[in-house]
């Protein structure tokens, strides 16, 4: 695993969510893939740039990826995220460590593919994304939540009552 910048965001900004029967939500961290999720053939998807400056005033950002296509950094450059590139072996295994690492309990994750979903599982809360790449279907079977795409699923945590609306019994 590479680690390329300290996390950025405000240090102990907690993000607290009450969802009747679901519990209440601690959220410091939130946890994002890269290709299939925030980017698409390694191009960012339009619009989530903005929502994630938004939402680094209350979590701190990161992103794990494999780098696909070898320019997540690039991308990422002028935005409030930590970007850590990982090996080829044992993606799902190094994104479940640094979630543990992070700590379940406060951390949200977000992704697509079949090395997500650990991390999805593990989390407080699991989002996962279906784009143009598809989505594995056990990650989704696992996910807390899925969305339609990465901006909804960001929305979602700028307007908590959503998810206390999809989460609640």
């Amino acid at each position: 695993m590479r680690d390329n910048a300290a996390a950025h965001g405000r240090e102990g900004a907690v993000l607290q969510i009450d969802i009747p029967d679901f519990g209440t939500l601690r959220l410091q961290h939130l946890l994002l893939d890269f290709n299939g999720t925030l980017a698409c053939d390694g191009m960012l998807i339009e619009g989530v740039a903005e929502r994630l400056r938004r939402l680094a005033a209350n979590l701190t950002l990161h992103v794990v990826t494999a780098d696909t296509f070898g320019n997540a950094r690039a991308a990422l450059k002028d935005l409030p995220c930590q970007v850590v590139v990982l090996d080829p072996e044992s993606q799902d295994v190094a994104k479940l460590a640094y979630t543990e690492r992070l700590g379940r309990e406060r951390t949200v994750c977000v992704g697509n593919g079949r090395n997500d979903r650990a991390m999805l599982e593990a989390a407080a809360i699991g989002i996962a994304v279906i784009q143009a790449e598809g989505s594995a279907a056990g990650t989704l079977a696992v996910a807390d939540v899925v969305c339609p795409s990465i901006l909804d699923a960001l929305d979602l945590l700028a307007h908590p009552l959503r998810l206390v609306a999809t989460l609640r019994s």
